[in-house]
């Protein structure tokens, strides 16, 4: 009679135990997994399978532990099936055991590894620094380099695939620029909102199939690239300048961060300002205006001519990745012009003006100053002269008086002889 009395005591130990966690669980370590497999799906969707181990305990709900080979992502799951999308360029190995809680201090069974291991090919013939941008939710450009071992006419073709597609495209419009080269394709927003949660597989290879396929996976929260906004009107108002845009299509504005530069033509300057949230305050701008945000630009002097332009970069409220500005939109101007041509007129025109000036009064003064204090007369010549001094100066001035006495000499005998000849007839 006490046999089975301590046999039922067990079972009721067993069934106690494994009450908490849905009627299993035996404390004995469960076998391993078996028919464990992967498989790859799209272009970088690893997939891996397995059956429940042989042997396990009936009275057991089967759960199985599972991580990376870098004991990274550790999963406590029932399913018989784990998924990971992984750019396929190098070697990625999952191991799973079972065990019979969510326990996770309890220790599975003896954990079975199962890899993939990249294509093959020459390591130096793959294309490098292969990346994407998803363009104003529109588009994607990706881009790449060549490999080191890669022939200079090699034809590469892209292959893109995302959770909103049936199956694998292939992307047309292959280009280069430059060193780089690089290709286009529609990715347009769809109202659904996890769509934002998906990511892109992407893959490049060549035709040929000599050089070793390369392989990336792009969020589609990250590296989104904005269209830039289109400036609507300017405007003073108490002092401010006022700015009105239109943000790019497919964004709000609480998505976006923006920048305002301003540059004053007259202190040759500009001012940059970040803006987080931008409002219309302003009652001349136009009201309940769909897509269109405002700012107000404090100290701008509206005799200048100031120039306003704007870009935007996505922000963290809803995309994680928040570093690729737009580029600059088209400038728009208000105020007042300087005239250069009346300027250059002046500069020229002002230092002619002043040197002739100059001129005139340095004439002036120093006819005023002989009119003023007449030259005095040197009484040195004089004495010179009274004394004999036979200088080269005296003797040429007496030479003169010489010529000019004997020449008024001769001049009056003329004169004489005339006379004397009028008087005989």
């Amino acid at each position: 009679m006490e046999r089975p009395a301590r046999l039922c005591g067990l079972w009721a130990l067993l069934l106690c135990a494994g009450g908490g966690a849905g009627g299993a669980a035996p404390t004995e370590t469960q076998p391993p997994v078996t028919n464990l497999s992967v498989s790859v799906e799209n272009l970088c969707t690893v997939i891996w399978t397995w059956n429940p181990p042989e042997g396990a305990s009936p009275n057991c709900s089967l759960w199985y532990f599972s991580h990376f080979g870098d004991k990274q992502d550790k999963k406590l799951a029932p399913e018989t099936r784990r998924s990971k999308e992984v750019p396929l360029n190098e070697k990625i190995c999952l191991q799973v055991g079972s065990q019979c809680s969510t326990n996770e201090s309890e220790k599975p069974s003896i954990l079975v590894e199962k890899c993939i291991s990249p294509p093959e090919g020459d390591p130096e013939s793959a294309v490098t620094e292969l990346q994407c941008i998803w363009h104003n939710l529109s588009y994607m450009k990706c881009s790449w380099l060549p490999g080191r071992n890669t022939s200079p006419d090699t034809n590469y073709t892209l292959y893109y695939w995302h959770r909103s597609l049936e199956k694998i495209r292939q992307c047309e419009e292959i280009y280069k620029e430059g060193q780089y080269f690089g290709c286009s394709f529609d990715l347009t927003k769809v109202k659904d909102s996890s769509f934002e949660q998906h990511s892109v597989q992407i893959m490049v290879k060549d035709y040929a199939g000599k050089i070793k396929p390369s392989f990336n996976i792009v969020p589609l929260t990250s590296r989104v690239k904005p269209d830039p906004p289109h400036i609507k009107n300017l405007s003073f108002h108490n002092g401010d300048l006022h700015v009105q845009w239109e943000n790019p299509q497919n964004f709000i504005s609480r998505c976006l961060f923006y920048e305002v530069e301003v540059n004053n033509s007259q202190t040759e300057t500009h001012n940059v300002f970040s803006v987080q949230e931008a409002k219309c305050q302003n009652p001349e701008f136009e009201r309940n205006v769909e897509n269109t945000s405002c700012f107000m630009v404090p100290g701008v002097l509206p005799d200048t001519l100031n120039t306003v332009r704007i870009r935007v970069k996505t922000n963290k409220l809803c995309y994680e990745d928040d570093k690729l500005w737009s580029n600059w939109s088209q400038e728009m101007s208000i105020g007042k012009k300087h005239n250069s041509t009346l300027y250059i007129i002046m500069l020229l025109t002002v230092p002619v003006i002043v040197a002739g000036a100059i001129i005139v009064l340095l004439l002036y003064l120093k006819r005023l100053k002989i009119i003023i204090f007449p030259p005095i007369p040197d009484p040195g010549k004089i004495f010179k002269e009274m004394f004999g001094d036979q200088n080269d100066d005296t003797l040429h001035w007496k030479k003169y008086d010489i010529y000019e006495k004997q020449t008024k000499e001769e001049t009056d005998s003329v004169v004489l002889i005339e006379n004397l000849k009028k008087a005989s007839q």
